[in-house]
């Protein structure tokens, strides 16, 4: 699945900003402070993300997930 494919429901960040694709969200990751990077929670969003893009399926909605869940952990950045 091509890094260009949409998610089924865009990732609105605060401002309004929304994530459309997987390398929209990719990019956002690669934005943030190494440090932050490192974190468990964005490792298992990149995890994910780079899962949707290998194999497909079902790996788009986890990419998703994974991605909301990180934004929503301690300390988020957005």
């Amino acid at each position: 699945m091509p890094w260009s494919t949409p998610f089924d429901d865009p990732i609105t960040l605060s401002g309004g900003r929304r994530l459309r694709t997987l390398q929209e969200a990719a990019d956002y990751i690669m934005q943030l402070p190494q440090d932050e990077q490192r974190e468990v929670r964005w490792q298992i969003a990149v995890e994910n993300l780079i899962n949707a893009a290998e194999i497909g399926g079902g790996w788009l909605m986890f990419a998703r997930i994974g991605m909301m869940r990180a934004l929503n952990g301690t300390g988020r950045r957005q």
